[in-house]
């Protein structure tokens, strides 16, 4: 079996190197097309899957039908999940990348960004940008919506949902497509690969380049690929890693 992993393409927020989160920003001109460059990598390499998992937020749904419309998939099912969400940044959403670290330093920053249990500083339940006032949410108990998560509360909710909801499709031989976000990802991957607290810090995810993974029958990891140029690539990744540095 296949599961392919797809961070969303580049969104107007990540071009502007702020903390996004679960603010629900669309993707920007190059995200489009980077999207629209992972359907047809995935067509030219002749990936299929057969069924489409993604989460809430507009920027990984209009990833996800970029790549079905490039693949020609668009009738494959697709299920929709706040558990395949973005990581919550609390506080720090929509602040500046940059600035943030120029203000707390670097390290800090990157403790936030990519440490395994340290939360972000927490929203107040008076803040707007908590989602218990988004109708996205209405359905959800609020009890269960985050105003901050560290990876390992992010991991609370994706790795659970993987379990129930996609590997039995998984089990019945399908290939399975999950469009979602750096830090949702990352959860899957550190389960996927059994990543250690410490060695997932320096994990950084490519926006919009398919990871494949060919599973054997115990679903666990065979072999992976990422799949487009080796240079760019390793530059995208690079520019994930320094987002959280001071402007130079």
């Amino acid at each position: 079996m296949k599961l392919i992993l797809l961070r969303h393409g580049e969104s107007t927020w990540n071009k502007e190197n702020r903390f996004t989160g679960w603010t629900d920003v669309e993707l920007s001109e190059t995200g489009i097309s980077e999207a629209k460059e992972a359907g047809k990598i995935l067509s030219e390499r002749g990936v299929d899957f057969d069924v489409c998992f993604t989460s809430y937020l507009k920027r990984a749904v209009h990833t996800l039908n970029y790549v079905l419309a490039e693949t020609d998939n668009d009738h494959l099912p697709v299920a929709k999940s706040w558990k395949l969400n973005e990581r919550h940044y609390g506080a720090l959403q929509g602040l500046n990348k940059a600035d943030t670290a120029k203000k707390y330093g670097e390290e800090q920053v990157k403790i936030w960004r990519r440490s395994f249990d340290v939360r972000p500083p927490v929203l107040s339940e008076d803040d707007e940008r908590n989602p218990s006032f988004r109708k996205t949410y209405k359905d959800v108990d609020k009890k269960e919506l985050p105003l901050a998560e560290s990876l390992k509360d992010t991991i609370a909710r994706v790795v659970p949902y993987y379990k129930a909801e996609i590997e039995p499709y998984l089990k019945q031989g399908k290939n399975v497509l999950i469009a979602a976000h750096g830090n949702s990802l990352r959860a899957l991957v550190m389960y996927l690969e059994n990543i250690s607290e410490k060695d997932i810090l320096e994990l950084n995810l490519p926006t919009a380049v398919p990871l494949v993974y060919d599973l054997d029958e115990n679903l666990s990891v065979v072999r992976k690929e990422f799949l487009g140029d080796p240079e760019t690539i390793a530059a995208k990744m690079k520019k994930v890693a320094n987002q959280g540095k001071t402007a130079k």
